[in-house]
């Protein structure tokens, strides 16, 4: 029998969803953090989707939004030129970091004691968050906004990607580009994979991976529309991926072919990501909402039932609803 996709929605948000981020998996489950044109950034439970709350302080879009690992901590890039620092428990924020033009993207070190940022003045700027009265360490060379920028290989090395149609790593130390993708348009969306260090990269309609350390690619997979966000299963037997059609795909990893796809959104899709443990993953949107969904339709996770009620199934039937117990989960 088929499964059928039920995805759990994440109302609250009034503008459309840029960005996400899942935490690691803590003691107290798994944390989901999103960002918003809003301007109110919002904390949910990773494997539910509950709201916990919401970051109040930005005066402009929210275009960027992280969490660390253990989730004590939250960072956001906004419109209003800068980029603040919050207490991921409290809800309190700790730090304000004023920039020179728009930031779009935040990323902490594994320790949680450096930032990472970047945005519309092409600056890439690195915060140490134990001496915050102290200026950032600047790194120049890209020539338009940024829009992505990432740590990586254990935090020695940084990932940036700009509307200069480039992708450039860089050392952390020396602030020199060690490698540089060229593209023939701006890149969309940049996702690093530490286990086993690769890096998804969309632009067009096309899904790359690359190894992350080298630069050398690993494959391409071509989606049926312009493709804004993608995301790799952590076991890398799946990708995710939507984009303008409003639609999530899943892909083989290894055959590259096409598993499925769900329309539930009512608008395009601008970010996906997978949760930590595998199972389910997030999409946020054009319409205002997150919706998350299960890698394996038809499992009992977190407010999915599978159920077989009698009434659901007829003698012609070849379908079982897996049904969400709260299929909205409001702010």
């Amino acid at each position: 029998m088929a499964m059928r996709q039920t995805p759990l929605t994440c109302s609250g948000h009034t503008r459309p969803v840029v960005d996400l981020a899942f935490s690691g998996i803590t003691p107290y489950g798994y944390f989901l953090i999103s960002a918003c044109k809003d301007g109110k950034p919002m904390l949910r439970q990773g494997d539910t989707g509950d709201w916990i709350g919401t970051f109040l302080g930005h005066k402009g879009a929210v275009w960027g939004a992280t969490l660390n690992n253990e989730a004590t901590k939250a960072a956001t890039a906004a419109a209003d030129f800068t980029a603040k620092v919050w207490d991921a428990v409290t809800g309190d924020e700790v730090l304000t970091l004023a920039h020179k033009h728009i930031v779009k993207s935040v990323n902490f070190t594994q320790d949680s004691s450096c930032l990472l940022t970047g945005g519309n003045d092409k600056i890439i700027r690195i915060y140490d968050l134990n001496k915050p009265e102290e200026e950032p360490q600047e790194i120049t060379g890209h020539t338009s906004a940024i829009k992505k920028a990432l740590w990586c290989n254990n935090d020695t090395q940084i990932l940036s990607a700009a509307d200069d149609k480039t992708v450039l790593l860089w050392d952390r130390n020396s602030t020199e580009v060690v490698k540089q993708l060229s593209f023939d348009m701006s890149v969309s969306s940049m996702e690093y994979i530490p286990d086993g260090e690769v890096l998804v990269i969309t632009y067009g309609k096309t899904i790359a991976f690359y190894n992350a350390l080298s630069l050398d690619m690993i494959k391409t997979v071509d989606a049926p529309a312009s493709i804004h966000s993608a995301s790799l299963h952590p076991d890398k037997d799946f990708f995710v991926a939507g984009g303008d059609d409003f639609k999530l795909y899943k892909f083989d990893y290894g055959t590259k072919e096409e598993l499925e796809s769900y329309k539930g959104h009512f608008g395009p899709v601008h970010c996906v990501r997978f949760s930590p443990d595998g199972e389910l993953y997030a999409s946020g949107s054009e319409d205002g909402t997150l919706r998350l969904w299960q890698t394996a339709v038809g499992k009992t996770y977190g407010l999915w039932k599978c159920v077989l009620p009698e009434e659901l199934v007829s003698e012609n039937s070849d379908t079982i609803y897996c049904t969400p117990a709260a299929p909205e989960i409001k702010a």
